[in-house]
């Protein structure tokens, strides 16, 4: 199994990445010219939700530091890599809204040492997106300024959501939407799973990989997205429009809720570990105060799940009204929801291509204000009225 294996449906991509790594080793040995080319001390990897922008840069990463044949997968150097328990492998994500300053100053100080048992000191930041301003600017000068045998992977969503400053000073590597069939394949392959299902999987999933192994394993997550799906059908009146907002909203807090509470109480049993709490003896002094910032770290990210729970049901419902779109233009693009193709022929024939675009474009506008911090349920509101009046 190679390190690329888990990168479905992104050939161009590894194809870029191997040349350099392949360019890096020639380096190693001294030599110059177009086999080093393709190699640079900083990436930029960006791609849409579920394209697999993590996934490259680790692999990456794993393949820079194998000793037998550019990502073999299996050697010691690529397991560790792409766990994140190698020593010259730095990983850093966040399950918060940002990446504090105070990380990236960490992160810069271990970029400028050497590596300890690797052929490269890599530093990947899997959620480039989400730096503060003053993170941004204490990784520019190491970027500007790279140690000797240190690279630098940023991921995010789009090049936009980089910093100019950052974002100029980077290689590009773009990952394309991955193809419906290539998902369907690795869901089939890897997984085992019933070949109709995986079909249907990877096409709600829309090119999301996490998102289509989920579909695929889980019939709560199936069951879910049918409920969010089943909203356009049920919007009759205003009443309507404000009960299926609310519903909306809590079963997006129900979600987030379970979620946060598997890794919630083992964070917490860890920090007071540390801490020393419930051993005998005074309680260290920062205790409190270190378990408060715990508490509101944990807060921030129930929220930013919550936010991300909401964005998905509006991916699908987007997704809804674009195969409506669809039959309505006779498009004869294959349809993402082809299981509700009755109802959706319905819905089409009493309703006009204009409308639909509208109802769309309040799905997009409740997208945005929730992303800017809208109340969840004020914008959600919003759209179904529109959704309804549209």
């Amino acid at each position: 199994m190679k390190v690329w294996d888990d990168l479905v449906g992104q050939e161009p991509a590894v194809a870029v990445l191997t040349k350099a790594v392949a360019g890096a080793e020639a380096g190693m040995r001294g030599e110059s010219g177009a086999a080093v080319a393709g190699m640079t001390h900083a990436w930029l990897i960006t791609g849409p939700p579920g394209s697999g922008r993590s996934n490259a840069g680790r692999a990456f990463a794993a393949a820079l530091q194998c000793k037998n044949n550019q990502g073999c997968g299996e050697c010691n150097e690529c397991r560790t890599a792409l766990s994140g328990a190698h020593p010259d492998v730095s990983l850093i994500r966040t399950e918060l809204l940002s990446i504090r300053v105070s990380e990236i100053r960490e992160l810069v100080r271990r970029a400028a040492m050497s590596p300890t048992q690797g052929r490269w000191q890599v530093m990947v930041v899997e959620d480039a997106d989400r730096l503060t301003e003053q993170a941004a600017d204490a990784l520019l000068k190491s970027i500007e300024e790279p140690a000797p045998r240190t690279v630098w992977v940023l991921c995010a969503p789009t090049v936009e959501d980089v910093v100019p400053t950052i974002r100029s000073r980077c290689r590009l590597l773009v990952l394309r939407t991955p193809p419906v069939e290539a998902v369907a394949d690795m869901l089939t392959g890897k997984l085992g799973v019933d070949p109709e299902l995986a079909g249907f999987a990877a096409r709600a999933a829309q090119g999301h990989i996490g998102r289509a192994r989920a579909l695929a394993r889980d019939e709560e997550v199936r069951d879910r997205r049918t409920k969010v799906l089943e909203v356009p059908f049920a919007l009759r009146d205003l009443g309507a429009c404000l009960k299926a907002a609310q519903q909306l909203v809590e079963a997006a807090k129900v979600e987030a809720k379970a979620s946060a509470e598997k890794v919630d109480e083992k964070e917490r049993a860890a920090l007071e570990q540390a801490l020393g709490v419930g051993t005998k003896g005074a309680k260290p002094r920062e205790a409190n105060a270190a378990l408060k910032e715990l508490e509101d770290q944990q807060k921030t990210r129930a929220k930013r799940w919550e936010r991300d729970v909401l964005d998905r049901s509006l991916v699908d419902l987007m997704a809804l009204y674009r195969d409506i779109l669809m039959i309505q233009t006779r498009a004869g693009a294959e349809l993402i929801n082809a299981e509700l193709r009755s109802n959706i022929e319905q819905l089409a024939g009493r309703t006009t291509p204009e409308q639909t675009i509208r109802r769309i474009d309040a799905i997009a506008a409740c997208r945005e204000a929730i992303e800017t911090n809208v109340a969840p349920l004020l914008a959600l509101e919003a759209m179904t009225i529109g959704l309804f009046e549209g």
